[in-house]
């Protein structure tokens, strides 16, 4: 049987699916690569993967597309790692520099101004090292994944935008889903799901493995506080409240 292709994310909150994937032996069924956010979209997008774990900004524009697993990248309230980063107070930017690794975060951070904080700013397309280099004065950043370690305390202001989508919606947020392009096997959807609960249910494990890629955080109350994987009823409807106000923002 011809292997399902799969794209996947190598961030710190992706660790725990990798693991499952890689340690329950699911992984020798599949072909397995690791992208950026917008990478996996566009491997999906283009049918060059069948499986992807992509940013839920894109998922209406992938043909086919449907949600095949009860896991996600989520988080209730604060995640810690998609952030806006300023020297000024968030009433004082007047410019915002998108990250150009994940539409979700970017189009997070565009509901939020038209919406909640009901800002008018000018929107500008990261280019690599933006987030040490460019963010200053009234320009801010949105800033994703890993490299949130790297300004960590090198900004007075930041704005966790899940929590800010939370403080306005009272509901939790969804960055990314597994999802695939084509209809697949009961039985492979089944697969995964067992293969991504091996990461979540060994997660002591998970923190073993990689502790020596981040030594000065604690990964422990990184896992149980700032992330959530389950795609439950609450993340199901801030998914869908989130793609309501994209199409609002896009029309």
């Amino acid at each position: 049987m011809k292997k399902v292709k799969i794209s996947a994310v190598s961030y710190l909150n992706t660790k725990p699916f990798i693991y499952g994937l890689e340690h329950s032996g699911f992984v020798n069924e599949i072909e397995l690569s690791l992208d950026m956010p917008s990478l996996c979209a566009a491997k999906l997008i283009e049918n060059k993967v069948d499986v992807g774990l992509v940013p839920v900004a894109v998922i209406p524009q992938i043909p086919g597309a449907e949600i095949i697993s009860d896991y996600c990248i989520g988080a209730r309230g604060p995640v810690r790692t998609v952030v806006l980063v300023s020297d000024v107070p968030l009433e004082e930017v007047d410019t915002i520099i998108l990250d150009y690794q994940s539409r979700t975060s970017v189009m997070l951070a565009r509901v939020l101004a038209r919406f909640f904080w009901k800002k008018e700013v000018k929107w500008l397309k990261g280019e690599p090292g933006y987030h040490v280099r460019d963010i200053k004065g009234k320009t801010a950043g949105v800033v994703i994944g890993d490299r949130v370690f790297e300004i960590d305390g090198h900004y007075p202001h930041v704005y966790d935008l899940s929590q800010e989508w939370a403080n306005y919606t009272g509901l939790d947020f969804v960055f990314a889903c597994w999802t695939a392009n084509k209809p697949l096997p009961e039985e492979f959807k089944k697969a995964l799901n067992e293969a991504l609960a091996v990461g979540i249910d060994n997660m002591p494990d998970v923190i073993k493995e990689i502790a020596p890629q981040y030594p000065a955080y604690n990964l422990a109350e990184y896992y149980s506080r700032d992330i959530s994987y389950p795609l439950d009823d609450s993340k199901r409807k801030g998914l869908e409240l989130f793609w309501n106000y994209a199409e609002k923002l896009e029309s």
